[in-house]
Formats: structure tokens, C-alpha cells, sequence
């Protein structure tokens, strides 16, 4: 890695209600189209107080573009209806070490000031008798990345679901980002990045922990 400021941050430090994306109880009532329509509405609003020539043939379309961007790619994860669907298999291998998914493309959202999170994930976990494709977890951070976030919340959510799917406490998740509302606007700091991790069950132990740490380059 890159030396630069880091901002570790470990979810046993973090303090909060709850782990779910704060969502109205409504928010599933209209259809993607609906919202898209909505969106473009009320962004075309934006770029006219902004000052912007939208009859200009290279803005005209910029208000479906984003709408469709909005909610078919980079809010995805916000409907459950695009949850990875995920098969479980027998571990008949009996692979009982851990399994390491390491430098998983990230691309998520500041929910402060919806501007990018750039950056990479580390997932490892150990066998309670079950596995899963490994293109299945890459799915499940691009998941959660989808949508407004902060990092702590989306480690955990990570965390959570693969201990969920794969049935096992053993689960281990690290990400390093880089923070375009740090970068891009405030302090404009463009070296620093932020660390989070989350250990549970086997991953506690420091001797396995510091393992899964070698293993991702750390």
C-alpha cells in the first residue's frame, strides 16, 4: 500500500443504533421508472438554478443520464430486489484454512455529500461446512457499495451478510478507501486514506488474524 495518512477505524470502536441503511418504510412504493422520471425532474431543477443552457446539445440529456445512473448503477444496492442471489455448497474438501478474496474493486457513495468512494475490500473467511462461489462475494461488497454510504456502516453490512450466507462466525473484512469529500472538496487532502476492518470468531485470535493481515499485503 501506498504510503499515505490513514484513518483506521475498527468496528468494536464504532458506536451505533444499527447497521441497516437508514431507509423510510416507503422506500420501495415507486417503481425504478417512477424515480427515475422524478429525479431527472427535479436534477434538470438543479442544473437550470445552477445557470446551465440545457437546450446546449451536450447538457440536454444530463438529467435522464444521471436519473438512470442514480437508480440502475451507482443507488442500486438500495433495492433489495438486486440483493446477489447466493448458492451454498458442501465443503467436501474439508478445506479447513481460510479462504482469502483480497483487492475487491470497490466504487460506493458518501452519503454526507454523495461524491465517490474509491477503493478496495479484503474479505476472508473459514469454512463451518459450507463455501460459496467466489465471484459471490465480490457481488456481495458491490451490494452494499451501492448506495449512500459511510465505510464503518459497509464493512459491517459485508461482515454481516457473509456470516449470514455462509453460516459461520469466522468472517474477516477490510477496507482501504479513498474519500473524494475529503479530496475533492473541504481539506482537499488527496494522500490521505481511510482503514476499517472487522474481525469475528476465529479472526479474533491474533495468530490468525495476523495471518489474513500477511496474506492481504499488511
Amino acid at each position: 500500500m501506498k504510503s499515505s495518512a490513514l484513518h483506521v477505524i475498527q468496528d468494536e470502536d464504532i458506536f451505533i443504533s444499527g447497521v441497516d441503511t437508514p431507509l423510510r418504510e416507503d422506500a420501495f412504493y415507486l417503481d425504478d421508472e417512477t424515480k427515475m422520471e422524478m429525479i431527472e425532474e427535479r436534477f434538470r431543477d438543479i442544473m437550470n438554478i445552477l445557470g446551465l443552457d440545457l437546450t446546449d446539445d451536450s447538457l440536454k440529456d444530463t438529467p435522464r443520464r444521471v436519473a438512470k445512473m442514480y437508480v440502475k448503477e451507482i443507488f442500486s444496492g438500495l433495492n433489495p430486489a438486486n440483493k446477489p442471489s447466493i448458492s451454498l455448497f458442501e465443503n467436501k474438501y474439508q478445506y479447513n484454512q481460510m479462504l482469502v478474496e483480497k483487492d475487491i474493486t470497490l466504487y460506493s457513495n458518501c452519503e454526507h455529500h454523495f461524491v465517490p468512494i474509491v477503493g478496495k475490500a479484503h474479505v476472508a473467511y473459514i469454512s463451518n461446512g459450507y463455501v460459496i462461489g467466489l465471484s459471490k462475494i465480490n457481488r456481495i461488497v458491490q451490494y452494499y457499495a451501492k448506495r449512500p454510504q459511510v465505510q464503518e456502516r459497509l464493512t459491517i453490512q459485508i461482515a454481516e451478510e457473509l456470516k449470514a450466507v455462509l453460516k459461520t462466525e469466522h468472517v474477516a473484512v477490510v477496507i482501504e478507501a479513498e474519500h473524494l469529500c475529503v479530496s475533492s472538496r473541504g481539506i482537499q487532502d488527496i494522500s490521505s486514506q481511510t482503514v476499517t476492518s472487522h474481525y469475528s470468531g476465529k479472526f479474533l485470535n491474533e495468530q490468525t488474524r495476523n495471518e489474513f493481515l500477511s496474506l492481504i499485503g499488511k
